[in-house]
């Protein structure tokens, strides 16, 4: 006898895509930070041209503020007024869906005036008056599993943005705190969120993070990336994260752990492989 992990699984609308981790595969990408406008409006391009080749559903992502650089003196990126007035064109001009970080209660309501969806960041994953605002704005919400938070803890997480009358809601592993400047990724922390039924996305280049590692900045080792989306996208799982630059070296923010643009589309041909091998094959049943 056989038996899907997956079953019963919520769905999650955000526009013209239906987000669940029984459907296929989509892909949240884009920069980590919105550099300038013409950076952001390339790399949009680029992703919105390569996931309609390969007929994945995108939602563009990147960041209006890194608030929690390491460094003072790090880049923080554009901020809020100049970003949503380029999210609103990358929108217009490409038609995709739009994610990025909101980081105080006060910004849920003028950020979703304009994105699809708002994102928890890690670090800020219980910060309770943060995802009531959120919440109230309607949106749905992806939420970042925090390095702190055991899988399980995530239930009370996403409690408080349910019982705030929105059960539009994402969950995000992107690895647990290992160490100094380490993470890992314990692939059983996707089964656990996802027998809580909200799609569960992986987010692949944070989870080859070595948050600090650099000193001032964080550092990273894209090189395992593939490997780890590999192993999240075989056991079923709504959609991937990732961020990408045309020039990692010189990126902002995150730049060890992004995947170069020029290599995103066989990145993505090759975990659509995996995801329909993994939603085609049910799980064998060895409770007995």
């Amino acid at each position: 006898m056989t038996e899907s992990f997956a079953s019963a699984q919520k769905i999650v609308r955000v526009g013209n895509v239906f987000i669940s981790n029984d459907n296929p595969l989509m892909l949240i990408a884009g920069p980590c930070v919105i550099e300038c406008r013409e950076m952001a409006v390339r790399i949009a391009d680029h992703l919105v041209k390569i996931t309609n080749r390969l007929n994945v559903p995108f939602v563009f992502k990147s960041s209006f503020d890194k608030a929690n650089r390491t460094s003072l003196n790090a880049e923080r990126g554009v901020q809020i007024d100049e970003a949503l007035r380029i999210f609103q064109q990358i929108k217009e001009m490409f038609g995709c869906l739009v994610v990025t970080d909101v980081h105080e209660s006060h910004q849920c309501e003028k950020v979703a005036e304009v994105v699809d969806v708002l994102q928890i960041p890690a670090f800020l994953c219980r910060q309770t008056d943060l995802l009531v605002a959120a919440a109230k704005t309607g949106k749905a919400i992806n939420i970042k599993k925090g390095q702190f938070l055991a899988p399980w803890d995530m239930k009370n997480v996403y409690q408080k943005v349910a019982a705030s009358g929105n059960d539009n809601i994402i969950l995000c592993e992107r690895g647990t705190c290992f160490g100094y400047n380490r993470l890992v990724s314990d692939m059983k922390s996707i089964k656990i969120m996802k027998d809580f039924k909200y799609p569960v996305v992986f987010d692949v280049t944070h989870s080859v993070q070595e948050p600090g590692g650099l000193g001032e900045s964080s550092g990273g080792n894209r090189d395992y990336a593939e490997l780890l989306a590999r192993a999240a996208v075989s056991i079923g799982v709504a959609g991937i994260f990732l961020e990408t630059h045309f020039d990692p070296k010189n990126a902002y923010s995150d730049g060890p752990n992004t995947i170069p643009l020029n290599a995103i589309e066989e990145f993505i041909k090759s975990m659509k492989k995996f995801d329909e091998l993994a939603k085609s094959t049910k799980y064998t049943d060895i409770s007995c």
